[in-house]
């Protein structure tokens, strides 16, 4: 069968752990740069959503804010709680906000730990939920909010948090809180949409699981707006390409990882699974060929160094 996009090319997820932080770590909005023409200097979302938090409640509030903004209308925190809410720890971890996000079929991205990518997602129109400790690193309390704005001027951050629908806080003062949370930092855009600061790979790893997890509306969503951002990378076209092999469309398999091919001409998998969309299409000939020349790219790999024994083995069972 085809090989998964999933084993070979990316990592499947990116850590996500309760934070720890380092308070003493140099702070780095002291050294954001000028803000270049046309670039805004103040950026308010005064539309976004807002929840008021009751205690332990945050992380269902904060998340049920950006996929209310991303188009999920049926988010709120009640619904959201029942998902993310663990009692036992009065709270939220990241990962059960993830998963929540996927559920209601959006892709979520965790920011690189950098001040000036928050405030680029917010000129972009993107709200961002991060993780904040409001107290000490020994004795942490953690809390999610919601930026939704800032004032390069006044080097101040807006947010929606606890009670508070428009909180106005130093850059000083939400760095530190928020460099204590290890710059955790969760971005979901509307379907198609990419974040302004993702890069292809870190993107690219957001929407892995949604295939993984058959969720192909918001996977072939995902793929195809980084297809379009970024169409001299294979990936995207070999992630379409697989669901639709899953899903039983082997022709527009076939049509992109003949895409991957070329942009890429010297990627195993991409001929691979060629192979295996024109197999199951009933083209041996040109299977075969695919085949080949996995396997002469990549003769020690325990999968394309047998790609033409496991072609072959299964059109003689196929046959039958």
């Amino acid at each position: 069968m085809p090989a998964s996009f999933t084993r070979w090319l990316w990592a499947l997820a990116l850590p996500l752990v309760l934070a720890t932080g380092c308070a003493t770590a140099p702070l780095q909005h002291p050294n954001l740069a000028p803000a270049s023409d046309g670039e805004a200097r103040q950026v308010e979302l005064s539309a976004t959503p807002f929840y008021s938090q009751t205690a332990y409640q945050c992380g269902p509030s904060a998340l049920a804010t950006l996929l209310q903004t991303s188009g999920v209308d049926r988010a709120t925190p009640d619904t959201l709680a029942e998902q993310v809410y663990l009692p036992g720890r009065r709270g939220s971890l990241q990962t059960e906000l993830i998963a929540a996000t996927r559920r209601a079929g959006r892709i979520p991205y965790r920011l690189e730990p950098r001040f000036e990518h928050l405030l680029d997602e917010l000129r972009a129109g993107h709200p961002v939920l991060v993780l904040q400790n409001l107290k000490l690193p020994r004795w942490p309390q953690w809390h999610y909010a919601v930026v939704v704005g800032f004032d390069l001027d006044e080097e101040q951050v807006i947010l929606r948090s606890g009670t508070e629908r428009r909180q106005a806080l130093s850059f000083e003062r939400f760095e530190r809180t928020w460099q204590m949370g290890d710059y955790w930092a969760l971005v979901v855009t509307p379907p198609g949409q990419t974040p302004a600061t993702a890069s292809a790979t870190r993107y690219l790893q957001a929407v892995v699981p949604m295939e993984q997890q058959q969720r192909w509306e918001a996977a072939i969503a995902g793929y195809r707006a980084a297809a379009q951002r970024w169409p001299d990378n294979p990936a995207s076209h070999m992630g379409l390409g697989n669901i639709a092999f899953q899903t039983g469309r082997y022709t527009e398999a076939q049509g992109h990882f003949e895409q991957a091919v070329a942009i890429d001409p010297e990627l195993p998998s991409a001929h691979y699974n060629l192979a295996w969309a024109l197999l199951y299409q009933g083209e041996r000939s040109q299977a075969r060929q695919a085949a080949e020349r996995a396997r002469a790219l990549a003769p020690e790999h325990p999968r394309f160094g047998r790609a033409v024994s496991a072609l072959e083995a299964e059109a003689s069972e196929r046959s039958r």
